[in-house]
């Protein structure tokens, strides 16, 4: 026998077997971005490397190299900065201050505002408030009752403006004041908020949760259990809630498991879709059109001006079609997140929008009226909880208070005034009101010389900058200044409520020029020739290899 042969013949045989599962792979790893949002794995690991550090004070005026009469004006400046927001809100500081030692929440916020290394420097002088004590249309006061322009969105439940919110919490809380805080049992608000979300979702049935983390958890679970896959696709930089591995990378101890995370808008995602057999689920947030691929644009991850967003309804729509079309083809359930965006781009949400029917959607955050709430709604087919031919093969999901009464009633209440005159008017000519409130920012932004531009997805903004800087961080504690009230995620999401008026968004733009020229002023957009938004990077990356080794 010649050994030779068999031997080759054994490898070929071999190679064989093995390539399909080898290209397999292959075309997986074409499908993720080749940013860190795209290989958790990797993001893990270089989180675990970085190393932290702080700035002194000469640093923290100086670390773009500005020469020593530029960075004596910020010097003044901040300084002239802090004494100012200090002075105007001594109150919701003091009482941010008292709170932060056993708030956890507070902690985290406040140490992620700006990108680390300036944070420990800017504590010591500038602080935040972080309480209020009411609401007026399109305004906040603070404890020291200074009125702010809302620009948070609530974390996106703010569609509508704050009294609409607080109508439907008074009016459902009198609905439901009779029957009280009865769990188990219904409400009869109920059953009417089931045939409205029918209705809306165009979907069969409906459960619903406490968040809409909890929603988009339920809807994962039962897309496993009917289709008997264990894989879930979602996308890079998407967020779907704190839970498991679909948050990956930095920010979840668990590494990635049953998770897929895929460029979106990109055919070799679709390739992959269609070949994979262990696929249960797609899931997509509409929120991402703003900026495919790209995770959430905090400020603490702006160390430079590369920071862009744009909206292509269009493309977006066509890449939602195409995806709805694999699904359909491979079997997979496709999932609208509409935890974040439901109810802000159209009364039937991102369906109604992008003219793409879902499998299930989930819904939160606005729906509950102002009271915490989470959505499924679903096929028929999707939604069942058990299989009577398997008594005990069941899809367990139950919480102590969903569907409570006076969340429900709240919903009610959310419903009617969804299809009022009011709210209708709202909705009329969405996309070119809030399209043109962006391109009037951007020209008198343009006009004032301000390195600075917006991209909109409707009434969601992101603000991004146009010369490389290593300080644009530095512009949300000028536009609190100016008395425009940002999240803690600073100028990467203003939320905008849908009742603001021309005259009010003309206030807005006026004070955030404002707040970008007393920036400009101060020496924070100092520019040279060497600094490009390569160099600032390359120079990070010097000076972390340096701490860490």
């Amino acid at each position: 026998m010649n050994e030779p042969l068999v031997f080759s013949a054994l490898a070929l045989a071999t190679a064989a077997l093995a390539w399909p599962a080898a290209r397999q792979r292959l075309e997986l790893s074409k499908a993720k971005h080749p940013s860190l949002t795209g290989h958790s794995r990797m993001a893990k690991r270089v989180a675990r490397l970085l190393p932290g550090y702080a700035y002194d004070e000469a640093r923290f005026f100086g670390s773009d190299g500005a020469p020593p009469d530029v960075q004596q004006r910020r010097r003044e400046g901040f300084a002239r900065l802090a004494g100012h927001l200090g002075q105007r809100h001594e109150q919701s500081l003091a009482l941010t201050k008292q709170a932060r030692t056993g708030l956890s929440d507070l902690q985290f916020t406040g140490a992620y505002r700006v990108p680390y290394q300036y944070g420990p420097y800017l504590r010591q002088h500038i602080m935040l408030g972080a309480f209020v004590q009411r609401t007026d249309g399109v305004t906040v006061t603070d404890l020291d009752g200074q009125v702010f322009m809302d620009l948070t969105g609530s974390y996106g439940v703010n569609v509508f403006g704050h009294d609409f919110y607080k109508a439907c919490i008074a009016e459902g809380s009198a609905r439901a004041a009779e029957l009280g805080p009865i769990l188990g049992s219904y409400h009869p608000a109920v059953a009417w908020n089931v045939e409205q979300l029918r209705r809306i979702s165009g979907l069969d049935e409906v459960s619903f949760h406490m968040s809409g983390t909890e929603a988009v958890m339920q809807a994962v679970r039962l897309a496993r259990y009917h289709t008997k896959r264990a894989y879930l696709v979602r996308f890079s930089g998407a967020y779907h809630g704190w839970w498991e591995d679909v948050q990956p990378g930095p920010g979840n101890p668990l590494p990635p498991g049953k998770t897929y995370t895929l460029k979106e808008m990109d055919n070799d995602t679709l390739r992959v879709l269609r070949k994979r057999k262990d696929i249960a689920c797609v899931l997509v947030n509409p929120l991402q059109a703003l900026h495919p691929n790209q995770a959430a644009p905090s400020d603490n991850t702006l160390v430079d001006s590369s920071r862009r967003a744009h909206f292509d309804r269009a493309a977006y729509t066509a890449w939602l079609q195409q995806l709805r079309q694999v699904c359909s083809e491979r079997g997979i359930v496709l999932i609208f997140d509409e935890v974040f965006m439901g109810f802000r781009l159209a009364p039937g949400g991102a369906q109604e929008y992008f003219g793409v029917k879902a499998d299930m959607v989930t819904y939160g955050k606005t729906l509950g009226g102002g009271l915490p709430v989470g959505v499924v709604c679903g096929k028929a087919a999707l939604m069942k909880r058990y299989r009577e031919e398997r008594p005990a093969d069941i899809c367990f999901a139950r919480g102590t208070f969903n569907s409570h009464p006076y969340v429900m009633t709240a919903m009610q209440v959310f419903l009617e005034r969804l299809h009022s005159e009011p709210v209708r008017a709202m909705y009329a000519h969405l996309d070119a009101v809030w399209d043109s409130r962006a391109a009037l920012m951007n020209r008198r932004l343009q006009a004032a010389g301000l390195p600075v531009q917006v991209a909109n997805l409707g009434s969601v903004w992101t603000v991004f900058y146009t010369q490389p800087s290593r300080y644009n961080w530095m512009l949300q504690f000028y536009l609190r200044e100016a008395g425009l009230l940002l999240s803690w995620v600073g100028t990467g999401r203003m939320v905008f409520s849908l009742n603001y008026s021309d005259a009010e968004f003309d206030a807005v733009c006026q004070r955030f020029v404002a707040a970008g020229q007393a920036m400009q002023a101060d020496g924070w957009w100092w520019q040279t020739a060497a600094l490009t938004n390569k160099a600032i990077r390359r120079g990070l990356l010097r000076e972390m290899l340096r701490e860490r080794f």
